[in-house]
């Protein structure tokens, strides 16, 4: 596949595995935001080919791991009433809750579907109008414009049968949660592309400057990751702070405005908890007063429902970058993907997952 295998050029990645080797002078911690860069670092055995003076850690950048214990347990609330037709995307059904997960719910006869987009779940409450059909909002601002075009559809239908249950996470708030920290080890970041080909990254720069931190927009594939880890490396090395695009083959600085202006028309910002780091202010969408009839979580009166997390998993202290996913005594033993105590090893983006499947036991 021509457009796929010029990004995965092994001459072109030793040239810039040499580049990172000669700029380098002393130890670095880079972040990478998002979990499918991780799986790209882990797969393909990035992180053990750069210089031992890189350490990599592994950001919150993974829907599926940063919606929160609380959100799930809400989710299956609603999913279990007789009433509802409840739609997601597969993997968030997957997702342990305090005692079950979606699949649990669907397998005790609960009307739980996999839909392949949000509009998939408008055309269900369409077709089933004595049924309230439920989408589970989840995602960064990757996936947040599709979510509220889907809101903006129902109304114009018509439908009072449909609403979003929504736990949409936004990114520029936790790269700063994380440099804030005390504890943090975080000296670059490579920020998600995906994310910033909606968003731009206007938003980047008085984060970098404030923290004197380099944050590279950076792509997915392994040229991607191995010229963002370059920047990056080059910026730490020459006292450098500040955003670069290193994925300019998809992100503007601008990003998509008519993408922006219809998320500003349905989402409001507000404070949000992530699944094992906490409630971080301003970081998440939640529906505009406007469009509060399609609100799942007042439809449905399940606001309140806010159990403990596992005590075991250290899922918060990973994606914060201080550990990695072998740190945890249940990795690969208690916790496997057949049978996950946290999201990072349900998700396909998850770090515990990428680490189990590609065996890094440490």
């Amino acid at each position: 596949m021509k457009y796929v295998d010029e990004y995965r050029d092994e001459a072109e990645a030793k040239r810039y595995l040499e580049a990172i080797a000669s700029t380098v002078t002393q130890p670095w911690t880079i972040m990478e935001i998002c979990g499918g860069q991780t799986h790209t670092f882990i797969k393909f055995g990035i992180d053990e080919l750069l210089p031992e003076e890189i350490e990599l850690v592994h950001g919150p950048g993974c829907p599926v791991c940063v919606t929160p214990l609380e959100m799930i347990e809400r989710a299956i609330a609603i999913a279990r009433r007789p009433e509802v037709i409840f739609t997601s995307f597969g993997d968030m059904l997957r997702v342990p809750g305090s005692d079950a997960d979606l699949l649990t719910v669907k397998a005790q006869g609960g009307d739980v579907r996999m839909v392949y987009s949000p509009l998939d779940a408008v055309r269900l409450a369409q077709a089933n109008p004595d049924r309230e059909v439920v989408f589970f909002a989840v995602g960064f601002e990757t996936t947040a414009p599709a979510n509220a075009m889907a809101v903006r559809q129902a109304e114009m239908l018509g439908l009072d049968n449909f609403s979003i249950l929504t736990s949409h996470v936004l990114v520029p708030p936790a790269m700063e949660a994380i440099l804030g920290a005390g504890d943090n080890r975080v000296q670059g970041f490579l920020a998600a592309g995906h994310v910033c080909a909606v968003m731009g990254y206007w938003e980047y720069g008085p984060i970098a400057d404030k923290y004197h931190t380099p944050v590279v927009v950076t792509g997915f594939e392994p040229l991607d990751l191995l010229q963002g880890t370059y920047m990056t490396v080059k910026a730490l090395e020459e006292g450098r702070f500040g955003v670069e695009n290193q994925y300019s083959r998809a992100v503007t600085y601008e990003g998509n405005e008519p993408a922006q202006k219809l998320l500003g028309e349905v989402f409001q910002v507000v404070d949000r908890p992530w699944r094992g780091i906490g409630v971080i202010p301003q970081s998440g969408y939640d529906l505009q007063p406007a469009y509060a009839a399609f609100d799942a979580t007042r439809k449905f009166d399940v606001e309140a429902i806010a159990p403990p997390e596992n005590e075991i998993c250290i899922a918060g202290e990973i994606m914060r970058g201080l550990k990695k996913p072998h740190d945890c005594p249940a990795f690969g033993t208690e916790c496997t993907p057949e049978h996950p105590l946290g999201a990072p090893m349900v998700s396909t983006e998850g770090a515990c997952a990428a680490y189990f499947q590609y065996g890094r036991a440490g």
